[in-house]
């Protein structure tokens, strides 16, 4: 296995299942209902919604970084505000997530190893870096979101 196959697998990991630590965002988040996904369950912390969409926003920022662009995320674009709290739009929330998901997926396992150590622009950590952040970063939003679920539903 090659070292951006072994990044690639982690990020899976992360966000579909068969990962070492436990359940991953994607066995966390099927059960969730829109009303669930906008409760406020603990004081001063966002919501399933809120950590969904900056997932998504994060993932596409990553892919953007990726291409050689300079991303920053601030305010509304890193924390996303949840307008329409039905069922559908949870759903395309979760469609989001998705699209976004395959879609860096699909781009860390076309690319070549020779770009890990490439500087990513305006930043002074590698490629290989902010991959490897990415599985982490969902790991740590996970564990979030398994505590917001289980709190909302107490």
């Amino acid at each position: 296995m090659t070292e951006v196959e072994r990044i690639a697998d982690q990020i899976r990991r992360a966000y579909e299942g068969d990962a070492w630590h436990g359940p991953a965002l994607m066995e966390l988040l099927p059960a969730v209902t829109s009303l669930v996904a906008n409760a406020h369950p603990v004081n001063n912390a966002h919501s399933v919604w809120e950590v969904v969409n900056h997932l998504t926003a994060w993932k596409r920022a990553v892919l953007q970084r990726m291409n050689g662009q300079v991303v920053e995320l601030i305010g509304e674009q890193d924390w996303p505000t949840v307008l329409d709290d039905s069922e559908e739009a949870w759903q395309r929330t979760l469609q989001d997530l998705q699209d976004a998901q395959k879609k860096l997926y699909d781009a860390v396992v076309a690319l070549p190893v020779s770009r890990l150590d490439e500087q990513v622009p305006n930043r002074d950590h590698t490629i290989r870096y902010m991959l490897v952040g990415v599985a982490q970063h969902e790991l740590y939003h996970a564990g979030q979101i398994a505590v917001l679920r289980k709190a909302a539903i107490s």
